[in-house]
């Protein structure tokens, strides 16, 4: 997972670079989005939260790689 601090958005890979997002599925909550982003097959490609200090978890963020 890596983090952009001055954005307040975490982004979770689950498959490498080489597939292509060609469709997104967005969450609003109230305190932040979530973005789902999937290849033109139907997988899961990431993750994206905005809001990232509200919807997650301050352990979860520590791990996080900064940007």
């Amino acid at each position: 997972m890596t983090l952009d601090a001055d954005a307040d958005a975490a982004y979770m890979e689950i498959a490498s670079a080489e597939h292509r997002s060609v469709e997104n599925i967005t969450v609003d909550r109230p305190d932040g989005m979530i973005v789902l982003d999937f290849d033109a097959d139907g997988h899961l490609l990431g993750v994206e939260v905005l809001g990232a200090q509200r919807l997650l978890g301050p352990d979860i963020l520590a791990d996080a790689d900064r940007l």
